[in-house]
């Protein structure tokens, strides 16, 4: 009796599983594409980089906020699309910036092929292996925490004049390096039972692959420029 138990408590394991990975992937591909157009309309109109400023703001602070109220809920879906919707529109001055140098939708088209290579592989690799990089968690959370107080170092440094960008061009490397490790994290949360709420999963696919995206896109642009 009791191995008929674990065996159907295993299947069902599966079964759940299964399906918060293909909603988590159903949502995810949606949310690229609303972000998609809200940056190509961003792009469109000349969205200044104040206003884009204010609307990562304004993600960072649903996703903080309002999000863990509502990830249980179906309007938990409505405020990932808009989340996703600020940061898309928020990268359009970034965008323009690198469309604007010679060769810039060149560096725009590795960096969106890069992203993409870097995710289907890496997510792939886990979806094949069912391997656990659970163990990952300490070292990324480290990371990220060294990244984001020596990029605010570096903020400050450049108020002063200090040429920061080598070591600009380093933290990216670091962050293509980070959120790497993220997708191998967060997909093996999912396939192993680790994370049973495929709107909080998608918000982190998401953001792994839009922080890669933004690094692979400062480093090409840095090396074009060069």
């Amino acid at each position: 009796m009791q191995e008929i138990y674990t065996q159907t408590r295993s299947s069902h394991s599966i079964v759940s599983t299964n399906k918060v990975l293909k909603n988590t992937y159903m949502l995810l591909a949606m949310t690229m594409a609303v972000s998609a157009a809200a940056c190509a309309v961003s792009i469109a109109i000349g969205l200044g980089h104040g206003v884009a400023l204010m609307m990562n703001l304004a993600a960072l602070a649903i996703v903080w906020l309002v999000l863990p109220r509502t990830a249980n809920s179906a309007s938990g879906i409505y405020v990932v699309f808009g989340f996703t919707a600020l940061l898309g529109a928020s990268l359009g001055p970034t965008i323009n910036h690198y469309l604007n140098m010679s060769g810039g939708s060149q560096v725009v088209l590795q960096a969106l092929a890069g992203t993409a290579l870097v995710f289907f592989g890496l997510s792939g690799y886990v979806l094949t292996t069912k391997k656990d990089f659970s163990f990952m968690q300490g070292f990324l959370i480290t990371g990220l925490i060294v990244v984001v107080v020596c990029a605010i170092a570096l903020m400050v440094a450049g108020m002063f004049g200090v040429n920061i960008a080598g070591a600009s061009l380093a933290i990216s490397a670091a962050i293509v390096f980070l959120m790497s490790g993220f997708i191998l994290y967060d997909t093996s949360r999912i396939v192993n039972g680790g994370e049973t709420n495929y709107v909080m999963a998608t918000v982190s696919l998401y953001l792994n692959i839009y922080n890669l995206f933004v690094s692979l896109l400062h480093i090409l642009g840095m090396s074009a420029d060069d």
